[in-house]
């Protein structure tokens, strides 16, 4: 019997393109099916679909049918009544799904408790054994708190429990696990399976990844332009793509594991970032202060890859020493977010900073530009020191001059109201005393360096992708000329073709100007192809450092493996996508 059946379903908007185009796939009982491409090629309409959510003055056509009842053209009433009996789905962002001034117990019960009319107690005894089922520690407990007091992981391990709470035959999730560490998402997607186990549900599953798809899903379709390109088993699809696309999106992808290459440098996955001279050279070690008792398993040797050649190493661009930050809120148990990093960056190289939410990355970066101020230590950027906060407005454009930031989600470091144009000018006024026509040619020259011409300068965000939006925040992070750029997470929402030109982006400037990069991710593929040293961070220490292959081939913390055991790998073969991309790429 068939789950769900989508049968050449089509969707224009009034006036508009044709976003979805004759779209055909089912999912059975008990299985998962990936819908996977790029950012705008319709697999969340596609999924929505199911629901019965389209966009206003939308106009559909062919057929889907779940558990055998047609969802275009219902009726309202039956609409509902598929949502509550029927499917579930799980968004990408846990908090736009849920209100933030509700508790966690009102969330859960609401629905149960006025279209099933349970009664409160039973509605709330559901709720907490859910919250069990999805591995909520003290599940009674949480149902009294808000939103905002639950980490990014838990709150989607609620939303989860939400979505279960009605024992729907079909699971849809969108993209549940972007934004999570590898050992978050590895228990969101063990709680997504063990679910699936114990209840028989069918789920299509939403992603980006083609990693995740390949660990998780049977059948995989692949979609672009709001067509399916592709489809087939799993293992058929990623290791023999036979679609154009397919294969872009394969050799797009960054994997841990080394690709063809038997002296065991990862050349290609590292390709952009790292010449093969330079993948061959023993870097000089960089002066750091003593290790503590945690980092005595390496010591870091921070690589100079991308820097000219001297006689003898020079200064390191950044050098942080016994940097330590501890907050303190008002009634609660103090958090020791940093205790005692100390890390140092070469002229032109680029570090990697790994680790869990809540690690201490972000509160290091932030620190680093000035955006939080250290208890304790030292931090020097270009030999200057930057520890202090800046007091005078000479004193803060001379450390915005020093140190540049990108940030995760670049819609919200963009003013909505403002251009691109004009952002990165606004930017470059600030540092620099040019004219209009000056000013308006260097912004061109940079979104030029970037990929962007001058279509883009009169771009809103909010009409922008993704990645282009990305790209305009990293040009206007160039545009002060910064000694250092801090990347904290910049990658992480981003599908993968997106993601791959943003990296070839980095490591193209990297080159041409020697720029220093601190990479923060918890992407390990990622910081393998962009970072030449790593560093892992755990509950605000480093625990680990090295140069980055040799510490993903062969780490020595038990925290560092967790971490790599954590990164989803197809079941039938651990190096079945590398090998696919290889073929793709040769």
């Amino acid at each position: 019997m068939t789950l769900l059946d989508i049968d050449r379903l089509t969707l224009d908007l009034p006036d508009g393109p044709r976003l979805l185009d004759g779209i055909s796939l089912s999912v059975a009982p008990g299985e998962t099916v990936g819908l996977v491409g790029e950012s705008g090629s319709g697999k969340s309409l596609t999924a929505r679909s199911v629901l019965g959510l389209f966009p206003d003055r939308a106009t559909t056509g062919g057929s889907v049918r779940l558990e055998g009842r047609e969802v275009l053209g219902a009726s309202t009433r039956e609409l509902l009544a598929l949502r509550r009996r029927s499917a579930a789905m799980v968004f990408q962002d846990p908090r736009a799904g849920i209100n933030p001034m509700r508790t966690i117990g009102d969330h859960l019960t609401e629905a149960t408790r006025i279209a099933d009319r349970r009664p409160a107690a039973e509605a709330r005894a559901r709720a907490v054994e859910l919250l069990g089922a999805v591995r909520m520690p003290r599940p009674d407990e949480h149902l009294s708190q808000h939103p905002h007091e639950l980490s990014g992981g838990m709150l989607q391990r609620v939303m989860i429990a939400g979505a279960l709470m009605s024992s729907p035959p079909l699971l849809i999730c969108d993209e549940p696990t972007t934004a999570l560490d590898v050992t978050t998402q590895a228990e969101i997607i063990s709680v997504l399976v063990e679910q699936q186990a114990s209840r028989g549900m069918g789920m299509l599953f939403i992603t980006h990844d083609l990693t995740l798809a390949a660990s998780l899903c049977d059948r995989i379709v692949v979609m672009s332009k709001g067509r399916v390109v592709e489809r087939g088993h799993a293992r058929q699809v990623l290791r023999d793509p036979q679609a154009e696309y397919t294969k872009r999106l394969v050799a797009a992808t960054p994997t841990i594991a080394i690709r063809g290459s038997a002296d065991g440098e990862a050349a290609s996955s590292s390709r952009g970032s790292r010449s093969g001279e330079a993948a061959s050279r023993d870097p000089e070690p960089a002066t750091m202060d003593a290790a503590t008792p945690t980092d005595a398993a390496r010591t870091a040797s921070p690589a100079a890859d991308v820097a000219p050649a001297a006689s003898a190493a020079p200064e390191p661009m950044l050098v942080v020493t016994a940097l330590a930050k501890t907050y303190r809120p008002r009634g609660r148990t103090p958090v020791r977010a940093v205790a005692g990093a100390s890390i140092a960056i070469p002229r032109g190289g680029a570090l990697g900073v790994v680790g869990e939410s809540g690690s201490g990355k972000s509160t290091l970066a932030r620190m680093i530009v000035g955006l939080e101020q250290a208890d304790s230590g030292d931090i020097r950027i270009d030999g200057r020191e930057r520890t202090a906060a800046p007091r005078t407005r000479a004193e803060r454009l001379a450390h915005a001059r020093s140190v540049q930031m990108v940030f995760q989600d670049p819609y919200l470091s963009l003013d909505p109201r403002v251009t691109a144009g004009r952002a990165v000018e606004d930017a470059l006024r600030l540092h620099a005393k040019l004219s209009t026509a000056e000013a308006r040619a260097r912004v061109l020259d940079l979104l030029e360096q970037v990929g962007l011409d001058a279509r883009h300068a009169n771009a809103r965000p909010k009409t922008l992708s993704g990645g282009q939006r990305q790209r305009v925040a990293i040009a206007r992070a160039l545009a002060v000329e910064p000694d250092l750029l801090v990347m904290d997470e910049a990658t992480s929402a981003l599908d993968v073709s997106v993601q791959a030109q943003v990296l070839d982006l980095v490591a193209r400037i990297r080159r041409e100007r020697g720029l220093t990069v601190l990479f923060i991710s918890h992407d390990l593929a990622v910081v393998r192809r962009v970072c030449d040293e790593t560093v892992v961070m755990q509950h605000g220490e480093i625990v680990e450092r090295g140069r980055t292959a040799e510490l993903l081939d062969a780490p020595r913390h038990p925290y560092t493996r967790l971490l790599l055991d954590s990164v989803p790998r197809p079941a039938w073969d651990e190096a079945s996508v590398v090998e696919a991309a290889d073929r793709v790429l040769a």
